[in-house]
């Protein structure tokens, strides 16, 4: 399990990167618009990779594919910590973007396949608790490295963690089943691919340029149509979509995605909040912004063990008010930021997402066969991925519409800005509330 912690790790590190977005901007010139593609390019990739990657898991082995992971990581922090303009910056992170969908594929299916049904849910709660504390320590890493290195720092640090990852990897228990022949769904994994991919770039388009939305988001429709025509006639396809008739299995996998939208509000934008009028060191700054992921790792196990007493959609209803009151508190943020208020809301509201995701990872992973465990741990990474990505827009075009409407209106820009982030973060909260709403109108308040 320390193996596949530590192969894990460096992508929850990623929030290392958040940390560096004001030293990266300075570095290139960038408006804070601009910063979005950091994110966009990485993501998008993992993203769209992911469920097709699971089932190469599926078919291949769960430990080959992490060995490739760790090793792609590798390589591709090196080439992100080198690069030398905005550009090569993004087609490193590009690379990035397909070592993490290698690694967090089938991460969840080799930490569970190491150990017994029964302890599934304890298992999922640690691996929850990894994503958790690598979210938490990557702003503390980067608050101690970056204003001695510069941005570069939070891309060295991982590339020697991934490397060992891949040494310590080859002691890992074979894969117990052979690698199978059977025919892979190219076509369907194809048409995801380009699904996933044009919807996120029609959202990152929708304010910008429309004919580029409108283009994408045609080509995101036609390919899913075809997506769903392909899985169904196939014998072998990358998920069987018969799951999602279920209501409550839809609404999970939509919520999920909300929660995580929502929840990278504070990634995205409380490290220029805190730039302008946090007045912390750079590494308090750092501890700060662990609050959040912090609250994700005390949740995964704690959820896990409250798994075994309580429905685990009751448990999910609890984690998406949680995120309601966190989010609706630190939208409330002023000139003048209550420290000790802020950490503790963001605390709050990154437990409400490891409350929720536990149990989405519980009610998901029993609910596929064990046999397809990689889409079904896949499942759930890519939907919080969706979620951020979909965040690292959505968020960040709500932002700058508040903040250039109160400009317009007269406002002092840093009254302006103030007024972008809070209605951003009041934004944000409706949609864990509306996911609240929803369950509990479906029973899942029944214990």
């Amino acid at each position: 399990m320390l193996v596949v912690a530590l192969g894990t790790l460096v992508v929850p590190f990623d929030s290392s990167v958040n940390f560096a977005f004001p030293f990266i901007t300075r570095a290139f010139g960038l408006p804070i618009p601009a910063i979005q593609w950091v994110v966009i390019a990485y993501t998008l990739t993992y993203a769209a990779l992911m469920l097709v990657f699971g089932r190469v898991g599926d078919v291949l082995g769960y430990r080959r594919v992490f060995l490739a992971g760790s090793l792609w990581s590798a390589i591709a922090f090196v080439l992100c910590a080198l690069a030398q303009s905005y550009g090569a910056l993004l087609a490193a992170r590009v690379l990035q973007g397909v070592g993490a969908a290698l690694v967090l594929s089938c991460g969840p299916a080799l930490a569970t396949s190491l150990y017994s049904e029964s302890s599934r849910t304890r298992v999922l709660g640690t691996y929850t608790m990894v994503i958790g504390l690598g979210g938490a320590l990557g702003p503390l890493i980067a608050g101690a490295l970056v204003p001695l290195i510069d941005w570069p720092a939070v891309f060295w640090f991982r590339a020697p963690l991934a490397l060992l990852a891949f040494l310590l990897g080859w002691q890992l228990p074979r894969d117990s089943r052979r690698a199978q022949r059977e025919p892979f769904d190219a076509a369907g994994g194809a048409l995801l691919v380009l699904a996933i991919s044009a919807l996120l770039l029609a959202l990152n388009q929708l304010q910008q340029r429309l004919t580029v939305f409108a283009v994408a988001g045609a080509i995101c429709i036609l390919a899913t149509i075809g997506f769903i025509m392909q899985e169904r006639r196939t014998q072998r396809p990358i998920i069987d979509l018969r799951f999602f008739r279920d209501f409550d299995f839809s609404l999970l996998n939509v919520g999920h995605a909300a929660l995580n939208l929502a929840g990278f509000s504070v990634l995205l934008l409380v490290p220029f909040y805190l730039s302008r009028f946090g007045g912390l060191s750079p590494y308090g700054t750092g501890l700060l912004l662990a609050c959040s992921p912090a609250g994700t790792a005390v949740a995964g196990p704690l959820t896990a063990r409250l798994a075994s007493h309580v429905a685990p959609r009751l448990l999910a209803l609890t984690g998406a008010g949680a995120m309601v009151i966190g989010q609706v508190i630190i939208g409330t943020a002023d000139a003048t930021p209550n420290i000790l208020l802020l950490g503790a809301a963001m605390a709050l509201q990154g437990a409400g997402v490891g409350l929720f995701q536990v149990a989405y990872f519980d009610i998901v992973t029993s609910s596929i066969p064990r046999t397809d465990r990689g889409v079904a741990g896949s499942l759930v990474m890519m939907t919080r991925t969706l979620g951020t990505v979909s965040g690292a827009t959505v968020l960040m075009l709500l932002f700058q519409t508040w903040r250039s409407s109160a400009l317009a209106a007269g406002a002092p820009e840093v009254m302006a800005f103030l007024a972008g982030f809070g209605f951003t973060f009041k934004i944000a909260a409706a949609l864990p509330a509306l996911v609240l709403l929803v369950g509990l109108a479906r029973g899942w308040g029944r214990t």
